[in-house]
């Protein structure tokens, strides 16, 4: 065990882009345990896009960080000590254990899941993570997926983005994902089975809507907002289900942020767009992650991580989540 806990902590509020000054480094003593507690240090934190919206003074479905808290993150690690004997020394966990090695809980304040020891943990960061559990219960209790329903997706090649359209197509739906580059492009269509995709930054996007879903679009699973979002409500089928899951377009821009245009088509294609928070449904995360290890199992669901080494990497590594760095899952390893 190390005798030091590195630690992350919010230094500013962040104006506009994300910056390494948004983030004061400190070196703590590594925190004692009490009765009923165990000792975490983390081996992968995951840098996700709430993670913004959180350095804001202004309160959403979490309160706000304040100036000098440890940086709040999702993380995968493992019980170094303990004094609960429900949890021994060894076993594979998750939770929000924040930018830190260490993190003290007994279950309860800061609460985690317990993985198998066998489950690689860019896995349990991932697939069967938060980001996973927003994609599986998006899709399937927002979206409502049929055979042959019409799936476009944005923000596809991300971590949440990229399950969802897996899941859509094991439902039996044709999936269409937009990306920001070819090669994300291609690892949507070669490698997950999409069946089309689309590349926001160099193709015109509704003209591609317009040549890949000639009957209109069923499900809009939103991950960035914006221009993108008006384009497919432009486009949506009679009764679609628009899935609002994130705003990436949004977080580090100024200003005030114009509402989409075309949301009268919600009216005219009786339509129905919703927004929802996975931790709403946290008491079903074990029968989330049952289904979707049998899919991994069955070789139906993939994943691909981008795991940038080294805990002093974590500023400069939320950056790069905002400027479309990664394929999949973006975390950072520890060690």
């Amino acid at each position: 065990m190390n005798d030091i806990n590195r630690q992350f902590l919010l230094a500013a509020r962040p104006s506009g882009m994300v910056k390494e000054s948004d983030f004061e480094y400190r070196a703590s003593p590594v925190p004692e345990i009490g009765d009923g507690e165990v000792l975490i240090r983390t081996s992968h934190i995951s840098l996700d896009p709430s993670m913004r919206g959180q350095m804001e003074n202004r309160a959403d479905y979490v309160a706000p960080l304040q100036i000098g808290d440890v940086m709040r993150a999702g993380c995968v690690g493992t019980i170094v000590a303990s004094r609960n004997p429900d949890f021994p020394e060894g076993i594979q966990v998750g939770g929000t254990f924040g930018m830190q090695d260490y993190c003290v809980s007994d279950g309860r304040n800061v609460p985690f899941r317990v993985f198998d020891a066998d489950i690689d943990p860019t896995t349990a960061l991932g697939v069967l993570g938060g980001t996973g559990m927003t994609a599986y219960f998006g899709l399937l209790e927002i979206g409502e997926p049929k055979p042959g329903d019409t799936v476009v997706i944005s923000g596809a090649a991300g971590a949440t983005g990229s399950v969802a359209g897996q899941i859509a197509k094991i439902h039996g739906c044709t999936v269409i994902g937009m990306a920001g580059s070819d090669e994300k492009c291609a690892w949507l269509t070669d490698e997950l089975g999409f069946d089309a995709s689309i590349n926001y930054k160099t193709q015109d996007i509704g003209a591609e809507l317009d040549r890949l879903c000639p009957n209109g679009i069923n499900i809009y699973f939103d991950n960035v907002g914006g221009e993108i979002l008006d384009l497919c409500l432009e486009r949506i089928a009679m009764n679609a289900r628009v899935v609002i899951c994130g705003g990436i377009s949004r977080y580090n821009a100024t200003g005030p942020i114009p509402g989409p245009k075309n949301y009268f088509n919600l009216v005219f294609r009786r339509a129905r767009m919703e927004g929802f928070i996975v931790l709403d449904y946290a008491d079903r995360f074990p029968e989330a992650s049952a289904v979707m290890q049998r899919w991994i199992d069955e070789g139906k669901l993939k994943q691909q991580a981008t795991v940038i080494d080294g805990f002093r990497e974590l500023p400069k590594a939320l950056i790069r989540l905002f400027e479309g760095y990664n394929t999949g899952k973006l975390m950072v390893k520890t060690s």
